[in-house]
């Protein structure tokens, strides 16, 4: 499997960029929380939930992060097929239902939040949770069907040799 030296760079250096939103949005958090909470100041319970399962989204989706760099440098050495390959593989799907659970918690507390406040602002955050839970959904399927030749490759060299 000779994989071009430049798509797996590109990919990394698309990773390191996402990293460093990340880390951004990670640094910029609090004082969104803070802003929001003196503006509301009937909802500054739902403060340290919130920022709960944000901060808890973006550990999930770092190391989700990190293992995808891991996976590519295991394709770069063309160890594509190897037990490293799947337990990156394996990692990152545990990711992706951490997110996808953190997502759902995040929509249900924005619905309670609505009926608290009694507020109807709750769609448009919604259906952006809910976009974000497709696109996590669609990454833990891929995942999943990379896994599987993965499991058997082994038992195919075996057999070639």
């Amino acid at each position: 499997m000779n994989v071009k030296r430049g798509s797996t760079t590109f990919l990394k250096v698309i990773i390191f960029l996402v990293g460093i939103a990340v880390l951004a949005l990670c640094i910029w958090l609090p004082e969104i929380a803070v802003r929001d909470a003196r503006v509301h100041p009937d909802t500054t319970y739902f403060l340290i939930p919130f920022l709960v399962c944000a901060y808890g989204f973006c550990i999930a989706f770092s190391v989700a992060l990190y293992q995808a760099y891991k996976l590519l440098n295991n394709i770069e050495k063309n160890n594509a097929f190897s037990e490293l390959s799947l337990q990156s593989l394996k990692i990152i799907k545990k990711c992706a239902f951490t997110v996808i659970f953190l997502i759902l918690l995040g929509i249900v507390s924005l619905r309670v939040l609505a009926k608290v406040t009694d507020s109807d602002d709750a769609a448009g955050p919604t259906s952006l949770c809910l976009m974000g839970l497709l696109a996590t959904s669609i990454i833990a399927a891929i995942v999943d069907a990379l896994q599987k030749p993965l499991k058997n490759a082994p038992d195919i060299k075996q057999k070639n040799v």
